[in-house]
């Protein structure tokens, strides 16, 4: 028999995260011991108060039936408070509030709900590697927006051809910025919904790393932009929160017609979240005050460890404000992929070639803080001993 996969399939290359998988693994079959700067997946343990509420969640018998479609209001309350303490954003829980099973699941399907064959998305580059997936499963076409160091890794609206505005339905922007670590404060967003307005364009704003912020920084929402939830919609992620990426539990909030496309896309696809996972999601809303003080702190220390230490080998890199990323330019002569190649055949140390993030990431490679000081010291002291 002869399989056949949809053209869709086709049109996109393996996941990024699968395929550094794969060379990981060869690796350690010819026994190199590595140090995975790779995959943001936080390596610091979920907080205490939110397994024992899980706990007792799962050993009720109501959480084991389906659950609710949109979310338990419990937990939609909970995040509607959350945003008006963190943000001073109001919402209302039953109508502008969706729970998601991780933000990714809600990115991933949000397309489906608003775009045809034929239109254009606006799309970052560098950018999570979902957006433009999304957008080829919808048949729509990924328009990509540069993000270049010269504008503070900010797309410049004013480049986007008129024609492809007018054609365009959905922007996706993420910031703190993923792989770029970032940011983007109040006037950038305003300029993002009168550009919005003036085409029509939903606006998607991935907030995943909102509360991973330092010495004193606070990232802003995009719903604080005058008008923004008028024109779009906010994914979060309880994952780099609060240390819950397995537990696969995000929401989306915003336009509540927005929320409502998404949501009835969700309902025909899927069938909820875990309520027991959602109750500790509404624990941890209502318990914790983010961002956790003990889990920046590590985050601080770590990124200065390893900014420091790459400055002295004499690889450029910016110091992060927000994100667990080092978004590190490559040196002269080498590619993305050749050096994070480099990295690992050399070194044991992975690092995620920039170009896997789009075109306008060559020239880069992207370190994540999820291993702890040790690790990276080793790492430094590794990377001394390789010649580039």
């Amino acid at each position: 028999m002869r399989i056949e996969k949809a053209k869709r399939i086709e049109q996109i290359p393996p996941y990024l995260f699968a395929e550094i998988d794969k060379k990981k693994e060869e690796m350690r079959q010819k026994g190199v011991d590595l140090i995975d700067l790779g995959i943001g997946d936080p390596d610091l343990p979920t907080p205490k108060l939110i397994i024992e509420r899980l706990k007792r969640a799962a050993e009720n018998p109501r959480n084991h039936r389906y659950p609710s479609y949109e979310g338990m209001i419990e937990f939609r309350r909970a995040v509607a408070q959350w945003y008006q303490r963190r943000f001073r954003v109001s919402l209302d829980p039953e109508r502008e509030v969706f729970s998601l099973i991780g933000s990714k699941e809600g990115i991933a399907h949000i397309p489906l709900a608003f775009v045809n064959p034929g239109d254009f998305v606006l799309v970052p580059s560098p950018g999570y590697p979902v957006y433009r997936v999304s957008t080829i499963f919808a048949g729509g076409i990924p328009y990509f927006l540069p993000l270049r160091k010269e504008n503070g890794f900010l797309p410049k609206l004013s480049e986007v051809p008129e024609e492809v505005a007018e054609k365009a339905k959905l922007l996706f922007i993420n910031y703190p910025n993923n792989p770029t670590a970032a940011v983007a404060e109040r006037p950038f967003f305003e300029e993002v919904v009168a550009f919005a307005r003036r085409y029509e364009i939903i606006v998607c704003h991935d907030a995943a790393y909102s509360e991973i912020a330092f010495n004193g920084y606070r990232p802003v929402s995009f719903l604080e932009a005058e008008g923004a939830k008028e024109v779009g919609i906010e994914f979060h992620s309880l994952s780099k929160t609060f240390n819950m990426t397995g537990w696969r539990i995000g929401f989306a909030v915003g336009h509540s017609e927005i929320v409502s496309g998404l949501g009835r896309v969700k309902t025909n696809i899927d069938s909820g979240l875990f309520q027991a996972i959602q109750e500790a999601g509404t624990e941890a809303l209502n318990r914790l005050d983010t961002p956790l003080p003990e889990i920046i702190k590590i985050y601080e220390r770590r990124r200065d460890v390893m900014v420091k230490g790459l400055r002295e080998i004499g690889l450029e890199v910016d110091w992060p404000k927000a994100s667990f990323y080092l978004w590190i330019q490559v040196p002269r002569g080498y590619s993305s992929t050749q050096f994070a190649t480099l990295l690992l055949e050399q070194g044991g140390i992975v690092a995620t070639p920039g170009n896997g993030f789009g075109d306008d990431g060559e020239g880069y490679i992207r370190m994540a803080l999820t291993v702890d000081e040790t690790k990276l010291r080793e790492a430094i002291e590794r990377l001394k001993r390789i010649k580039f």
